[in-house]
This record gives structure tokens, sequence and C-alpha cells, in this order.
């Protein structure tokens, strides 16, 4: 980084862990959304806010020198419901599938197009209209819906703006024009004021109240900037900040995003468009299933030691398996869109391995992704590189090398070891103008690994079965 940043403390809330750096010092506690059989993801907001409280107590305590500002990224697509500062309903994050149900409803009363031309979201349960109306239904009138970011902060400071960028991720934001949108409002019953005022990181707040103040003295006064969307950060840290460059995250789940700053720009079909503030979009893709899915093989499984397993993974000719996999443990989001499709495997024989069934499915994870990224090259044809990012892929070669063989193009591994915290780290010293462009901060890269052309070749031929069996089994491709 640069050595402004010594002052920046940056909180990085995560779905499966959460972290706070100072000074290269860093706090980490790991937790997990509680799943349920019928589709369900959630967080208690109250036990991921004493998270926080843990990782600043630990940071803090080793502070090495004054700190200038706070920072925070949280994930995206979470929704609770507030009656004043307490909640009234757990953390509904993007693993929530319950309010499918719901999608009838809301293209009967919005055009899905048009809605997605406005906001740069589908009519899809990881959005706020299904989950209001899903919450609704069940009687749920809290008098504020917010994010855990805004939650969080509202517990700090009594109050909290919606940053643009965490706003653009709902399904409720006019992307174009940085407002809430009134056809979408209108058509789950939501007035703006529930949703609160509209900021951006220029909004930072200070003036911690009790007991905080005195938990944290050394951030009495410092300004917190309202927090943004990780995947933006994502995107700004690991050095994708224009249109010629692919960002490729397989965290717990996995997102391929383009990033730039413009003032003019349209929604192309397929891609959804959120923020990282008013000047920066990002158009991409998402996956529900990413690192999560290879830790379910994983622990179902019994597989061996990590080491030994990422050998036998190497190892392994592409596709010889000859099983098709289709990863939608979570439900899908892109290229399809399907909320209600379900994970399915085919072509087990008695001589099929465990650890060949983690290697066909980190294969259709990086199918669905090359179906992204074709998305993504035909609305940004200026696109040359793609940058690798998130434990997924710096935790195993294998699955790096799998992702070029299958995108036919040369993927680098990000150097950043915590890109989304490094991206609000940047956010914030452009704010506060300790540097004048974030973009001008190069981050560091590591090996490319080039595409096998006939390994890309095997690749393509099992995505076409791929589809055909999404075809099968979800509906039309």
């Amino acid at each position: 980084m640069t050595p402004p940043a010594e002052g920046i403390l940056a909180i990085d809330v995560g779905t499966s862990s959460v972290r706070a750096t100072l000074g290269g010092r860093q706090a980490r506690r790991t937790y997990s959304i509680r799943t349920t059989p019928d589709g369900g993801g959630e967080v208690d907001a109250p036990f991921l806010a004493g998270l926080v409280g843990e990782v600043l107590d630990e940071v803090l305590a080793a502070a090495p020198g004054p700190v200038r500002a706070v920072a925070c990224c949280t994930f995206w697509h979470s929704v609770l419901g507030l009656d004043g500062e307490e909640p009234v309903s757990p953390v509904y994050t993007w693993a929530e599938t319950r309010p499918a149900r719901f999608g009838a409803a809301l293209r009967a009363r919005l055009d899905p197009e048009a809605y997605h031309a406005r906001t740069g979201a589908f009519v899809h349960p990881l959005f706020l209209p299904e989950k209001i109306l899903w919450l609704k239904d069940r009687g749920l009138r809290p008098r504020a819906w917010v994010s855990f970011g805004e939650f969080l902060y509202r517990r700090l400071f009594g109050r909290c703006p919606a940053t643009v960028s965490m706003a653009s991720g709902t399904g409720l934001l006019d992307v174009r024009r940085c407002a809430w949108d009134g056809p979408t409002l209108e058509a789950i019953g939501v007035r703006p004021e529930e949703l609160g005022p509209l900021g951006d990181l220029k909004d930072a707040l200070s003036g911690l109240r009790d007991p905080y103040v005195r938990r944290w003295p050394a951030l009495r006064d410092v300004p917190w900037l309202p927090p943004v969307g990780d995947g933006a950060c994502n995107n700004l840290g690991s050095g994708c900040t224009g249109p010629d460059r692919i960002a490729v995250m397989l965290g717990t789940s996995g997102a391929m995003r383009v990033c730039w700053e413009t003032d003019r720009f349209e929604i192309p079909p397929g891609v959804f468009c959120y923020r990282a503030d008013r000047r920066r979009i990002l158009l991409g893709g998402a996956l529900n299933d990413g690192g999560n899915l290879a830790e379910w093989i994983r622990q179902g499984f019994r597989l061996g030691p990590p080491e030994e397993v990422e050998r036998e993974l190497a190892a392994m000719e592409p596709d010889a398996h000859g099983l098709t996999f289709l990863p939608f443990l979570a439900g899908e989001r892109s290229p399809g869109w399907a909320a209600d499709a379900r994970g399915a495997i085919t072509g087990l024989r008695l001589s099929t391995r465990p650890v060949e069934i983690l290697r066909a499915a980190m294969e259709a994870v990086c199918y669905r992704f090359a179906l992204v990224h074709e998305e993504l090259v035909r609305a940004v044809p200026g696109v040359r590189e793609v940058v690798a990012s998130g434990g997924g892929f710096l935790g195993s070669p294998a699955w790096t090398r799998i992702l070029a063989d299958a995108l036919g193009r040369p993927v680098t591994a990000s150097a950043e070891p915590e890109a989304s915290t490094r991206g609000v780290t940047l956010l914030a010293l452009e704010s506060l103008g300790l540097v004048p462009r974030l973009e001008d901060i190069p981050a560091a890269l590591g090996e490319t690994v080039q595409p096998d052309p006939a390994r890309h070749a095997r690749y393509r031929e099992a995505i076409a079965r791929q589809r055909r069996l999404y075809g099968l089994l979800v509906g039309p491709a």
C-alpha cells in the first residue's frame, strides 16, 4: 500500500468472516450463515455486530499509531427490519432463496426489462423487492429496511446514510440517477423514508455514542466513512479499475466484474450494474456456489489433507471423470438467474472417486464463469485481462488453471491477499484527499496462467454438455 494507509482502520464484513486491519495488523473472526432446508440464508444482526466489536478491540489494542479514519465494506444484498435501532428480523443475505415464490407477483407489477434497465438488477430473491414482499407476507412491518452495514452504524452513531454503493445492490436504486427507484418502491409498497437518505463516502460520521466511545477512545473524533459494497472494493483493491480488466473473485460465492469511472452508460441485458460510488459503475455476473461448494464436498466426503487433495486435483486431465455438474446448491444467479435451480450430478459410476466429484464441481463453477465471461465481453468488448482473487483461486493453483483453460484466456493471480480491504482503504484515502485518484496506485500482481488450447477445446465440449443438462433440469439456457 502507501504510507498514508497506515492511519486507515478498515473493517471488512464478508459472508464467512469479519476482519479489521490497521497498520499491517489484522484481526479476524469466522462465522457461518445459518441455512435452512427450505432455502433460508440468514445471520443474527447483534451477533455479527459483536464480531465487529471483537476485531476492533483486538486490532486497536495493538495499534501502532493514531487512526486517521475508519472505512468499512460489507456484503451486498442483505436486508433486515428495524424498529428504531432494534432489529425485528435476522439479516437476510444473498443466500436467502425463500422469497422466490414472489417473483411472479413482482413480474406482474414491474416490466422486468424496464426494471433491469433502471436498476441493473433482476427479478430474483437476491434483491430486496422479492425479499420485502416475502417478509411483509410473513407479517413483518418494520419502521426501516436496512443493510447490515447501516444497522451497525446506526447502533454506533444513531444514524447512517445508505451509500449509493450499498443501495445499488438492493434492486431498489435507479443506478443512473443515484436515487431510489419510484416504480419499484410503489410496486412493493415501500416509502423512501423507510430506506433512509442516500449518501456517499464524503458523508462521514463522527461522534461515537456511549458505550462505544469509552470502549474505543482512539476512535472518538475520527471520521467513519459509511459502508460500501465489498464486491466493488474487491475490484478496486485488485487493480481492476478500467474497462480493459476483469476481476474474478472466488470466495464463499463468486463474481466476475468490470469497474470503471463513467457518467454515461447503458445497462446491457444479462449483466448486473452496481456502483462503487457516484463516479464508478460495475457490470458483471455472480455465482451463489463457489468456495462453499468445494468445502461442502470436502467435508461431506472427508477428503484428506488439503495439500494432498490439491496435488490430486492438479494431476487430473480436464473432464476426465465424465461427470456433468450443475453447481446450484444455493440456487442460480448468473447467467440464468433461476433462483429455484438445484444442484445435480450425472455420469456417476462405481469407479467414481470423491476427489473426482470435487474436481467436477470446480470445473462446473468455472464453466459458469465462462458463460458470464461471454456476456461480459459482449457488453464490454475492450476487455484484455482477467485478474483472479479470493481464497478459492489464490488457495488452489489447480482451480486457477481450470479457470484459464475454461475461459481460453490468460488469468493473472492477484498478489493482494485482502483485495476488498485494500479497496475500501483506497476509497477512504481518495475521499479524504490523501491520494488524488485511487486508479493511480497500482495493485500487486502475481503469476499469469496461460490457457492450453487442447484443454480449452475439451472444456468447450463440457460446457455444451452442462448447458444441455441445464436445459433439461432448469429451463432454456
